[in-house]
């Protein structure tokens, strides 16, 4: 695809690769699992938006975020792909994943995602960490060895299966321990309200690692409000003549040059929200009662 002239918020390094510093987080694709024309439209109206840079995982929907992107962007070496490996989709249970996180699990997830997006090379691939939460953890004793786990990316890397290797879920000490492998990118839950990893991103910023925040507004999870309900967000965005998911998109491209956003929708009208959320520059004042308001902080412990 071509004709992208902008890029929403601006650019920021994503290992070699230079991405939109505003993305697009696919898990929201699952629900298009019986309505792909609408999905490949969302996708493709995300790119005329200068979005190249989205993020996504085979299980995501049993293969279905993949699948959609294959069809809407096919190979476009224009466009970053960020995949996910270290889950597995599961039927039943609580939750629809199940970690599979030993070396060759690792491999065998890697091929399943160069499978449904029908690529010969995956761009950046996310280990998931069961380190933190929200979401699935396990205790130290149950946690395999991350040295392991990256002698096997590293291969796939070396081989030329993978470009970049990121971390997802991870405690500051394993992204110091990760760093000689060269990662790329790290993402955690992260937003003007919650603000726990904190010395990670400080961390990934002097070593020019991308941060790359999920529940960049918050989320269902108590531990991870929402933004756009939050009294202060809903005064500013008011004075900015934005949207409160805006103010706080916009905060969280000032907070930090190396963060890089990836926000899932499933609604058109959304996306071009989130997209604009770019052009917002809100004033030191109103930085300043952003930063004032970080509730109680995801445990990095």
């Amino acid at each position: 695809m071509t004709g992208i002239t902008t890029r929403p918020g601006g650019t920021g390094p994503l290992g070699s690769r230079t991405v939109s510093r505003i993305g697009y987080g696919a898990m929201a694709l699952e629900r298009f699992e019986h309505d792909p024309e609408l999905a490949v439209a969302l996708l493709r109206r995300a790119v005329e938006l200068g979005v190249d840079h989205i993020d996504t995982a085979d299980f995501y929907g049993r293969s279905v975020s993949n699948d959609l992107i294959r069809r809407a962007i096919g190979s476009d070496p224009a466009i970053t792909v960020v995949t996910k490996v270290g889950a597995v989709r599961v039927e039943g249970g609580t939750i629809p994943l199940a970690l599979e996180q030993r070396p060759e699990q690792l491999r065998a997830q890697v091929q399943a995602n160069l499978r449904s997006l029908s690529r010969e090379r995956l761009d950046v691939v996310n280990l998931r960490r069961p380190e933190v939460g929200p979401g699935i953890t396990l205790p130290d004793d149950e946690l395999v060895d991350i040295d392991d786990q990256l002698a096997e990316l590293l291969a796939l890397r070396d081989d030329g299966v993978i470009g970049a290797i990121g971390l997802s879920a991870v405690r500051p000490a394993t992204v110091q321990r990760a760093l000689p492998a060269g990662i790329v990118c790290v993402q955690n839950a992260y937003s003007v309200l919650s603000r726990g990893f904190e010395d990670t991103l400080a961390l990934c910023r002097a070593e020019g690692v991308a941060w790359v925040p999920y529940f960049p507004l918050g989320s269902a999870f108590p531990q991870l409000p929402k933004v756009t309900d939050d009294a202060v967000v809903r005064t500013v965005a008011a004075e900015a003549g934005a949207t409160p998911a805006q103010v706080g998109l916009a905060w969280l491209l000032a907070h930090a040059p190396n963060i890089l956003l990836i926000p899932g929708t499933g609604s058109i009208p959304h996306l071009e929200e989130n997209t604009s959320a770019g052009a917002v520059t809100l004033t030191p004042e109103q930085l300043a009662r952003l930063d004032a308001i970080a509730a109680a902080p995801v445990s990095a412990a």
